[in-house]
C-alpha cells in the first residue's frame, strides 16, 4: 500500500458540478482530493475482499445471538417496546442493500475492524462513482498506467441489488428520505435514487419530517401515498425511541436499512465480537466499559451510538491524548484496545470497506491529521495494478 503523489484533473471541479457532486468542498475546506491516491496490489485487495465478507458473516451471527435474548437486547440499549419489531425483521428475513466497515490497515499484517456502518453509511457516491471517473480520466491522460485497476464495483452491485429487491422482494416504488439541510445525505440519496432507477425500481423522495401517518396507522408521502418500502439515511437509534416508534411494527413498511442492522451498527458489536470469537486475527479487544476487563496502557473509549467519531476519546496512560466533542455517551460506552492508523506523511489513513448486500464491493480512503476521523476527513481514490 503505497500513497503516490500525481497531477489533479484540471477540470475536475466543472466535472463535480455536473455530476452534482456538491459536496467536495465542505466548509471551505477539501473533502474530495485529488493531489494523491492509494496503490494497492491484487493480492492486497484480495485481502481486503476476503476480510470483510468475514467480518460480515462474524457480525451476522451476532445479530442472531442478540435477538435470541432479552438480555442482550437490553445491553445494546433497543429500547423495549421495538424489541419483537427488530427481532421479526431478523426472524423473516428482511432484506439489506449496503453496509461498510471501517478497516485499519498499512498493506502487511491483517486489517482490523474499527467499527461497522451498517445502518447509514456515507461517502458512496465518491467511492461508488466519483474515483471511478478519476480512474478513467487519470489512465486517458496518461498519468496511470492503462494496466491501473480499483477495487470498485460498487455502482454495478448496487443496481443488481435493486433488481434482486424488486424481484424478489416486491420493491415496485421505493421511496428514500433524509434529514433536511445536509448536502452529503442528500447527494447520497440521489445518487441511490439513480441507481434504483437504472435497476427499474421506481422511486420518489421526501424528507423524512414530510412522512404523514393515515388514518390506518400506514406512514404517507406528502400525495397521501402510502408508503410500503423506504429507504431512510436517518439511524435506527433515533427512530426506535421517537414517538412513532409505537407506529413501526403496524405500519406495514419493508425498510431499508432491516431494522435488525440496529444491532449491528451499534458498538456493542465489538465487545460481542471479541468474546465470540477471541483472538480472531481480524478483531480488537473490546469490552464494555462497565464490566470487568483489562488493564490497557493505550485505548478507545467509544459511545454506544456514535456517528463521524463523535464523543470518541483515545485514552494514553490514563490520559486522553485525542478526543472529539459531540451529544453522544448517555447509553454507556465500549473500550476497544488502540490500534494505530497508519500515517503516511502528516496523516492517518482509514479504509472504508463497502458491502452490498453480503459482498465485497469495494473501498473509500480517508485521511485526516488528528487520530480519530470525522465527517470533514479528506477522501483520497485509489487503484490496483499488476
Amino acid at each position: 500500500m503505497e500513497r503516490i503523489a500525481i497531477t489533479e484533473r484540471p477540470d475536475w471541479r466543472d466535472k463535480a458540478t455536473e455530476y452534482g457532486f456538491n459536496f467536495h468542498t465542505m466548509y471551505g475546506e477539501p473533502y474530495w482530493c485529488e493531489d494523491a491516491y492509494y496503490r494497492f496490489s491484487p493480492a492486497q485487495i484480495d485481502k481486503l475482499e476476503t476480510v470483510t465478507e468475514e467480518l460480515h458473516q462474524m457480525c451476522l451471527q451476532v445479530v442472531d445471538r442478540v435477538v435470541a435474548s432479552d438480555a442482550l437486547m437490553a445491553r445494546f440499549c433497543i429500547p423495549k417496546h421495538t424489541w419483537e419489531f427488530v427481532r421479526q425483521s431478523w426472524k423473516t428475513h428482511q432484506p439489506s442493500l449496503y453496509s461498510r466497515l471501517d478497516l485499519a490497515w498499512d498493506g502487511t499484517g491483517e486489517p482490523k475492524l474499527l467499527e461497522n456502518n451498517a445502518d447509514t453509511p456515507t461517502s458512496l457516491y465518491e467511492a461508488a462513482f466519483f474515483q471511478w471517473i478519476w480512474l478513467e480520466d487519470q489512465i486517458a491522460s496518461g498519468n496511470l498506467p492503462p494496466d491501473s485497476d480499483q477495487f470498485n464495483s460498487l455502482q454495478e452491485q448496487l443496481i443488481a441489488r435493486f433488481a434482486q429487491l424488486k424481484e424478489h422482494h416486491g420493491f415496485n416504488l421505493l421511496h428514500f428520505t433524509c434529514c433536511r439541510d445536509t448536502v452529503e445525505d442528500r447527494g447520497t440519496i440521489q445518487y441511490l435514487q439513480d441507481c434504483a432507477a437504472e435497476a427499474g425500481v421506481a422511486n420518489e423522495f421526501l424528507y423524512i419530517d414530510d412522512i404523514g401517518l393515515g388514518e390506518k396507522g400506514q406512514f404517507t408521502d406528502l400525495q397521501d401515498q402510502v408508503i410500503s418500502n423506504l429507504f431512510k439515511l436517518y439511524p435506527w437509534e433515533f427512530m426506535l425511541r421517537e414517538m412513532f416508534s409505537t407506529k413501526l411494527e403496524d405500519a406495514g413498511v419493508r425498510w431499508l436499512e432491516p431494522a435488525w442492522k440496529s444491532i449491528i451498527s451499534n458498538k456493542a458489536l465489538l465487545p460481542l465480537l471479541w468474546e465470540m470469537f477471541p483472538d480472531h486475527p481480524n478483531l480488537l479487544p473490546a469490552w464494555f466499559a462497565d464490566a470487568e476487563h483489562p488493564t490497557m496502557d493505550k485505548y478507545v473509549v467509544k459511545p454506544l451510538f456514535s456517528r463521524e467519531g463523535a464523543n470518541i476519546k483515545i485514552i494514553e496512560n490514563g490520559t486522553p491524548i485525542a478526543e472529539v466533542d459531540g451529544p453522544y455517551g448517555e447509553e454507556g460506552y465500549i473500550v476497544q484496545q488502540f490500534h494505530p492508523l497508519p500515517k503516511f506523511g502528516d496523516s492517518y489513513t482509514l479504509i472504508g470497506s463497502w458491502l452490498i448486500n453480503d459482498k465485497a464491493a469495494g473501498i473509500g480512503i480517508r485521511e485526516d491529521r488528528a487520530l480519530i476521523t470525522q465527517d470533514l476527513s479528506r477522501f483520497y481514490p485509489h487503484t490496483f495494478t499488476g
